[in-house]
């Protein structure tokens, strides 16, 4: 059983910022039998029949089907882009997930410190690894949580993601063991 990450670039993907991901999904998910696979860099050039320049951003599921191209021999794939993803209705999007496709995406645009006139430190890597973690659980089968401090709690703004933490609560936790048996 095999995660892949796919970094999908429009401009820059960190590469400490891939590294965080990548090293807290593998502790994590290792515990249940998977690997984790950092997938070479891929650029979004493809993809910008998807920018809306009336609000300069990409639509999100676009990038989501391109992620999913990509989940030969993994048992899920999570995209990691630069760029600025919305879905109609939405202001803007923090990830985007499809059970059936296995895959999910994280856009890392809206979790940028100096968006919100802050200092970084590790801020934009916390924020990442949240949200990955948070679309995972959406591959694997998990809805929103009530409860504030859980990953899969819905963050309609930084705000909600800077107060979850990084972790599935008891009870999400407990249903995405029950998910993941017999996921190859």
């Amino acid at each position: 059983m095999k995660i892949g990450i796919l970094p999908l670039v429009v401009k820059k993907v960190e590469e400490d910022v891939l590294k965080g991901v990548a090293d807290y999904i593998r502790e994590f998910y290792s515990k249940f039998g998977f690997e984790v696979e950092v997938l070479p860099p891929l650029t979004a050039g493809d993809l910008f029949f998807s920018y809306n320049p009336l609000r300069g951003q990409y639509l999100g599921r676009f990038f989501l089907a391109k992620v999913a191209e990509h989940r030969s021999g993994f048992s899920a794939v999570l995209g990691i882009t630069d760029a600025d993803l919305y879905e109609e209705d939405m202001n803007f999007i923090f990830g985007l997930a499809n059970p059936h496709l296995k895959a999910a995406i994280i856009s890392l645009t809206r979790l940028r410190p100096e968006l919100y006139n802050e200092k970084d430190g590790e801020v934009l890597k916390e924020r990442a690894i949240k949200e990955a973690m948070h679309e995972l659980g959406h591959v694997f089968g998990l809805g929103h949580c009530e409860n504030s401090r859980c990953v899969m709690h819905f963050s309609n703004s930084i705000i909600d993601t800077d107060y979850k933490g990084k972790d599935y609560c008891e009870r999400c936790l407990n249903k995405l063991k029950r998910n993941l048996e017999g996921i190859e």
